[in-house]
């Protein structure tokens, strides 16, 4: 884990917002690094300041946060992590931006703990949100069609193994009750776990599941393609 302060980049067209989010982290001792009053220069100060982590709210002028999201995640592995702020809980944009590979959303009125945890949760690499809320936002917005499915063929690499643990993430389950499930070790699991998301080229668990239902590999409701996961 990397020991150092995580810097930050927080777009939100609202001054007070970005003040008061500035005001939280440093007092925390994280640095934010530059300010962003819409899509067009967030993507322009990751480029000059690349930040661990952005803070980008999804409505705003000019660029909306989904837009510049997409293109900051374009950068591939340097890219930040990248987490949608909203007004609204299981806003339908936040599915579009978790697609898109954001690492999960908070809503505008987050506690100063919960925001500075959020950061620190996020640039060590783990997804804000759990898998379980993940899963209600994907079976709320998702719409499964021939054309997304087609973007993921690359589920064909994963072994039957892999499939029944992208099954169970997409259900909500935690490394130790994948375990259960598998009759498998923790240590097991999360090599399964990193091996998924490497082959489908997925930033966190939280796009695991988005991925998982957009291919039809689990379905809303529960019922999961190819049969039962043992």
């Amino acid at each position: 884990m990397n020991p150092s302060p995580p810097r930050v980049l927080v777009a939100d067209d609202q001054a007070l917002v970005r003040t008061g989010f500035r005001l939280i982290l440093g007092a925390d001792g994280i640095e934010v690094v530059a300010e962003a009053t819409d899509g067009a220069e967030a993507v322009a100060a990751v480029r000059r300041t690349r930040p661990d982590v952005v803070l980008m709210d999804i409505r705003m002028p000019e660029m909306d946060g989904l837009e510049a999201t997409r293109r900051i995640l374009s950068g591939g592995a340097e890219a930040p992590r990248v987490i949608m702020l909203t007004t609204f809980d299981l806003d339908r944009y936040v599915y579009a931006a978790l697609s898109a590979g954001a690492s999960g959303f908070l809503l505008k009125d987050v506690t100063p703990e919960q925001l500075v945890a959020a950061v620190r949760t996020v640039r060590a690499g783990d997804a804000l949100l759990a898998p379980a809320i993940t899963r209600r936002l994907v079976e709320r917005f998702a719409r499964t069609a021939p054309e997304t499915a087609a973007l993921h063929r690359d589920l064909a690499l994963l072994t039957p193994r892999e499939l029944d643990v992208l099954r169970l993430l997409a259900r909500g389950l935690s490394n130790a009750e994948l375990a259960t499930a598998l009759h498998l070790s923790e240590a097991t699991v999360k090599t399964h776990v990193s091996r998924v998301l490497g082959k489908l080229s997925l930033r966190d668990r939280a796009q695991a599941v988005v991925v998982a239902y957009e291919t039809g590999l689990v379905s809303p409701g529960g019922r999961e393609a190819d049969g039962a996961v043992p």
